[in-house]
C-alpha cells in the first residue's frame, strides 16, 4: 500500500501536471472534438447507417472521458478544501466549460429523443451492445425533453443558478465552527468532530453537541432556508412547470430508471415499520441506564460498551479488505487497488468537505474516496461503505462511460452489502457482551440508513409541496418536527430545537429525493446477504454479476433476473424481517 501525502489523495491519474497552462490546453482539445462532432449535425436523419451511428456514439464516449478528467479533478481539488480561492475558481472555470460542451452536443440527444421515429430507433438500438439500454433510457426521458434552445439556456443558467445555490449552502455551512464547553474546557471545532460527541458517554455532552450544531443552523436559517427554497422552485420550474414531470419526486424516479410504484411501495413499508425501531429505542433506553430516551441520546452508546474502541487507519483497512476477502478475494482484490493507489483521502483538516464519498471520473481509473477518519468503529464502517461503492465501479469497469454508473438506489447496494460482510467478520471474533454492544450499533445504523432515510423523502416530499404554495423556514421545520414524531412514536422525547434539523441534510440540497436510495440499497442489501448466508460462497459471482452490469439494465429488470422483485411490498418486508430479528437477538443477549 502506498503511503498517502498526510492522509490526502493522489489526483495525478487524472490530470498529472495541474497547471493553469495544462487545463487550457485540454480544454482547447476538448472543444475541437465538440466542434468536429457538431458538425456531423447535418448528416443526422432518422435512416442513419448503423456503423455511423455508432461511431458517432464511440466520438460522444470519448469527448465525455476528457472531459471527466479534468471535470473530475476540478471536483475532487474543491472537496479537498472547500474555502481555497483557487480551487473554487478551479471549479467554476470547469464548470461553465462543461456546460458549454454539454451544449455543443446537446443537438444529438434531442434528434435521438425527438426525431427518430420508432421503427428506426429499434433498429439503431438492435446493434448497439451494452449501449441499447442506455439508448432506451433516453428515449424514455424524451418526453421530458424541451427545444434545443430551451435546453441550451438551462444549462448555461444552472451553472450560476442551481449549481451556485448549492456551492455557496456548501461553503456557508462547511465554514461553521462550534464553541463548545467540555469537561469545564470551552473547545473550538468543525462539524464532523463535533458530531463524534452525540456518541459520548456522558449524556450532558451529548446535549451540548446537539445544542452546538443545532443553533447554529437555528442563527443562520434565514439564509440555509432561502437556498432551500430556491432550490426547491428551481426543482419544480423545471422539472414539473417546463418538463411536465408528475410530481417533484417523479423527477429523481425517472433519473434512477426506477417506476414510481416501486418507490411508493419502499416508501409504504418503511412507513409502516417505524414500530421495529420504536421497539429497539425502548429497548435501548434500558440498556443505557435511561428510562426514555431524548433525541440528544439516539445514538448513545450502550452501558455494555464500557470502552469504544479506536482503530488506527491502518488497522481499518485491514479490517475491511478482511471482511471482503472472506467473502470474495476478487472483491477484496478491487478493493485493494484504492488503497495501492492512493486513491483515499482521509485525514481531516479545515476546510475539507464534511461527510464521506466515493467518486468515479472514470471508469478504467480507480475511484477516489474520501473520508474525514477519525478512528471510530463508526469511521470503519464508514470506509466500508465507500469502498463498497468503489468495488462496485471497478466491477463495471469494462463497460463504457455512458453505463457505468448504477442508478442512485442500485449504487447504495455494494456499499452497504460491504458493511454487513464488515459486521459479520467482526462479529464472529467477540465476546456476547461486546456483541451486545455491536449488535446495538448495527441496528442504530439500520436506523440511520433506512427509517430515517425514508422519512427524509417523506419531508421531502411534504416540504417541496409546502414551498410550491409558499412558506415559511418555521413552517417548513414545524413540518419536519411533526415527521420526527411519526418516527419515533412515545419511544423517544424530541425537544422542539431538533425542528430546524433539515436544513443541514447535505441531500435535500445537492440532490432532492436522494435519500431514499439508502433506504432500497440497505434493504436491498439485506436480501442479497440472507441468500449469502444460505448459499455460501457459490453466491459470490452472482452479487459480482449484478454490480458489473453498472447502469447497463434497469434495475427492476436486472435484480428480477436475479430473483427478486422490489415492485412487491413483500420483498422490502423481508429486509425489515430480517431487522426485526436483529433486534429480538439482542433483547436475549
Amino acid at each position: 500500500m502506498k503511503s498517502g501525502n498526510n492522509g490526502k489523495w493522489d489526483l495525478s491519474d487524472l490530470v498529472k501536471n495541474p497547471t493553469r497552462q495544462v487545463f487550457d490546453k485540454k480544454i482547447k482539445e476538448i472543444e475541437k472534438h465538440a466542434k468536429q462532432f457538431q458538425m456531423q449535425k447535418k448528416t443526422l436523419t432518422p435512416s442513419i447507417s448503423e456503423s455511423k451511428f455508432l461511431k458517432m456514439l464511440h466520438h460522444i464516449e470519448d469527448i465525455s472521458e476528457k472531459s471527466n478528467h479534468i471535470i473530475g479533478y476540478a471536483s475532487l481539488k474543491y472537496s479537498e478544501d472547500t474555502q481555497s480561492d483557487e480551487a473554487t475558481a478551479l471549479l467554476t472555470k470547469i464548470s461553465q466549460f462543461g456546460s458549454k460542451i454539454e451544449n455543443q452536443m446537446l443537438f444529438f440527444d434531442l434528434w435521438w429523443k425527438k426525431q427518430v421515429d420508432e421503427k428506426n430507433a429499434k433498429r439503431l438500438m438492435k446493434n448497439a451492445g451494452e449501449l441499447s439500454d442506455y439508448l432506451r433510457y433516453k428515449r424514455l426521458m424524451s418526453k421530458y425533453s424541451l427545444t434545443e434552445p430551451e435546453e441550451r439556456i438551462i444549462n448555461t443558467l444552472d451553472v450560476t443558478g442551481i449549481r451556485a445555490l448549492v456551492k455557496l449552502y456548501d461553503k456557508i455551512t462547511n465554514a461553521f465552527t462550534y464553541t463548545v464547553k467540555i469537561n469545564g474546557k470551552k473547545k473550538t471545532m468543525g462539524r464532523e468532530e463535533l458530531t463524534t460527541l452525540v456518541r459520548s458517554k456522558s449524556a450532558k455532552t451529548r446535549e451540548t453537541a446537539y445544542k452546538a450544531l443545532l443553533s447554529k443552523y437555528q442563527k443562520n436559517k434565514g439564509v440555509v432556508g432561502e437556498i432551500y427554497q430556491n432550490i426547491v422552485l428551481n426543482w419544480k420550474n423545471e422539472g414539473i412547470d417546463m418538463r411536465n414531470f408528475s410530481s417533484p419526486i417523479s423527477i429523481q424516479n425517472v433519473g434512477n430508471d426506477i417506476d414510481d410504484k416501486t418507490v411508493e411501495s419502499l416508501l409504504h413499508v418503511c412507513k409502516k415499520n417505524a414500530p421495529v425501531f420504536q421497539k429497539y429505542f425502548s429497548k435501548k433506553a434500558s440498556m443505557s441506564g435511561m428510562k426514555k430516551l431524548r433525541r440528544y441520546d439516539l445514538y448513545a452508546p450502550t452501558k455494555s460498551n464500557k470502552k469504544e474502541k479506536n482503530y488506527s487507519y491502518d488497522n481499518g483497512v485491514k479490517l475491511v479488505l478482511d471482511s471482503l476477502s472472506k467473502f470474495s478475494p476478487k472483491i477484496s482484490e478491487f478493493a485493494s487497488r484504492v488503497f495501492n493507489e492512493n486513491h483515499v483521502d482521509h485525514s481531516i483538516r479545515p476546510g475539507k468537505r464534511d461527510g464521506a464519498f466515493c467518486s468515479t471520473p472514470l471508469p478504467y481509473i480507480t475511484p477516489f474516496v474520501l473520508i474525514n477518519y477519525t478512528g471510530k468503529s463508526r469511521d470503519v464502517f464508514t470506509l466500508a461503505h465507500e469502498i463498497g461503492h468503489a468495488v462496485h465501479s471497478i466491477a463495471a469497469s469494462d463497460k463504457s462511460i455512458l453505463v457505468s454508473d448504477a442508478s442512485l438506489p442500485l449504487a447504495e447496494t455494494a456499499s452497504t452489502y460491504s458493511e454487513l460482510l464488515l459486521y459479520d467478520n467482526i462479529s464472529d471474533s467477540i465476546n456476547d457482551q461486546e456483541k451486545k454492544s455491536m449488535l446495538a450499533e448495527k441496528i442504530d445504523d439500520f436506523y440511520a440508513t433506512i427509517c430515517r432515510q425514508s422519512f427524509f423523502t417523506i419531508f421531502e416530499m411534504d416540504a417541496h409541496e409546502q414551498i410550491a404554495n409558499s412558506t415559511t423556514v418555521d413552517e417548513l421545520s414545524n413540518t419536519y418536527l411533526k415527521n420526527l414524531k411519526t418516527q419515533f412514536g412515545n419511544s423517544i422525547d424530541i425537544s422542539d430545537d431538533f425542528a430546524i434539523e433539515w436544513s443541514y441534510i447535505p441531500h435535500f440540497y445537492h440532490s432532492p429525493f436522494y435519500c431514499y436510495s439508502y433506504s432500497f440499497g440497505n434493504l436491498l442489501s439485506l436480501s442479497l446477504f440472507q441468500t449469502y448466508k444460505k448459499e455460501g460462497k457459490s453466491f459470490a459471482p452472482i452479487y459480482t454479476d449484478i454490480l458489473a452490469a453498472g447502469g447497463s439494465k434497469k434495475p427492476e429488470l436486472l435484480l428480477k433476473e436475479h430473483g427478486f422483485d422490489i415492485s412487491k411490498t413483500q420483498f422490502w418486508q423481508d429486509g425489515f424481517d430480517y431487522i426485526k430479528n436483529q433486534v429480538n437477538t439482542l433483547s436475549k443477549l
